[in-house]
């Protein structure tokens, strides 16, 4: 073997939907402020009796049963997530008790809004490696709970959710190279802290640097993968915000591509936004078998990482 790929994936969102009229009756807001902004619609939201391991359970069970697998079949399991209350278990023991995938490597990986593209490469050289025969890697959150939900500016912004990625042995690479980096300096842009923990953000300091400084990083990433920006059939970009994704796809120059646009109606689910916004996608036809995609997270810590895919 020398690669690998996604074998299948799958994805959850709870059932409560939390509109822009909702939010207009809970904060000084309207659906005509926030998607002028934002470009969000809806998001989903989680109830005090939905942890964040429970949305991760249900992504990765769907993402199991699209691959025809069984919880034996799985030996690692990466899990993504920025809102983890608890220091341990940590989310991907909970995950894999909660599937019964007996004596897994288990490890959660917090690299917030980027945290699922820095995962999957990781399970792509745990594999390549030979430590791994076949990994789960998760991005799940529920930014409900870091949220101050009387804060305008950040509570029209976040939804939960969780996306799921089975990874396994392929003759031909399926993953592409990961690109990846920080800037460690201006983490203080994109915050979760206190106590209890909130989610915080300097809105203009991470919008001019994802629409000026990503374009180049993300055009690099398809040359790691020997391919051309036009060349790429999808494009899955961290869904942050509208008025970031459509500029940066743009800029990235994906001509041809399909652009995931899943904050409109998912609201920015941090980790969980890749990897829900590219099984949507699957799911939906939109893209086929075979055809590359970019994913590309970035965020939190001003971290950014991007392989292009070749979708299941």
């Amino acid at each position: 073997m020398n690669g690998t790929r996604i074998a299948a994936v799958g994805h959850y969102q709870p059932a409560k939907v939390l509109t822009n009229k909702d939010l207009a009756g809970m904060v000084d807001t309207s659906d005509e402020w926030i998607t002028s902004r934002v470009g969000i619609r809806t998001r989903h939201i989680a109830g005090p009796d939905e942890p964040v391991d429970e949305l991760a359970a249900h992504a990765a069970a769907k993402a199991l049963a699209a691959a025809g697998l069984t919880p034996g079949d799985i030996d690692l399991v990466l899990v993504a997530t920025s809102t983890a209350i608890d220091r341990s278990p940590n989310m991907a023991a909970r995950v894999a008790a909660r599937l019964g995938i007996p004596s897994p490597a288990a490890m959660d990986v917090n690299v917030v809004c980027a945290g699922f593209t820095h995962a999957l490469a990781t399970a792509d050289h745990a594999v390549r490696a030979g430590a791994a025969v076949r990994a789960l890697v998760i991005g799940a959150d529920k930014m409900s709970e870091v949220t101050d939900w009387t804060d305008r500016t950040t509570c029209v912004l976040v939804g939960d959710g969780a996306g799921a990625a089975v990874v396994e042995a392929a003759d031909e690479p399926g993953i592409g190279p990961v690109l990846w980096g920080s800037v460690p300096e201006m983490g203080h842009a994109v915050r979760i802290e206190g106590t209890p923990p909130r989610f915080a953000q300097e809105g203009q300091s991470v919008y001019r640097w994802a629409t000026t400084q990503l374009p180049p990083i993300a055009r690099k990433a398809c040359e790691k993968a020997g391919l051309t920006p036009a060349d790429l059939a999808g494009v899955v970009l961290h869904q942050a915000n509208l008025r970031i994704i459509e500029p940066l796809a743009e800029k990235i120059g994906a001509v041809n591509a399909v652009v995931a646009r899943d904050v409109i109606q998912s609201g920015n689910t941090s980790a969980a936004s890749i990897p829900l916004a590219f099984s949507k996608l699957v799911e939906q036809g939109a893209v086929r078998t075979g055809d590359p995609v970019l994913l590309f997270g970035f965020g939190g810590n001003l971290s950014y990482a991007g392989q292009v895919v070749r979708c299941p």
